[in-house]
């Protein structure tokens, strides 16, 4: 498990691939609730410009939280996320995620996250954790 206050402005975190395939795309923009048929549908994607289905925002936003949370354990939490997309990840691609520290009060950690493909940028994001609280009941 993580201690998030042992990492200092600059520290990196390991870097993850996930291999990107249709089924991964399709369930995940379904399992969102995001039925937009350019997420599921090849011909109506290539209707509106692009090779193939792509991915939804949801499950790149999903699959930062895992990458994240993968890292700092359960002793975290996520209070705040926000992301700007850049190029598409389509069937086939690998999203290489990696990350680090750009700011901690003692309270909160923020790190700056990138997922990239061969094209270049996916998603830029800046995530903030704190340790969670425990309960005991």
């Amino acid at each position: 498990m993580t201690n998030l206050f042992d990492y200092e402005v600059g520290s990196t975190l390991p870097s993850l691939e996930l291999p990107l395939d249709r089924t991964l795309i399709v369930a995940t923009a379904i399992a969102s609730q995001d039925f937009e048929d350019v997420h599921h549908d090849p011909g109506k994607a290539q209707d509106r410009g692009t090779p193939d289905i792509f991915m939804s925002i949801n499950t790149t936003n999903g699959l930062i939280d895992r990458y994240i949370t993968d890292w700092s354990g359960p002793g975290s939490r996520i209070v705040k996320i926000s992301l700007r997309l850049g190029v598409p990840n389509f069937p086939g691609d690998t999203m290489t995620f990696t990350g680090k520290v750009i700011d901690t009060d003692g309270r909160t950690l923020t790190v700056t996250v990138l997922g990239k493909n061969a094209r270049g940028t996916h998603v830029t994001a800046d995530v903030t954790l704190e340790p969670a609280e425990r309960v005991i009941a």
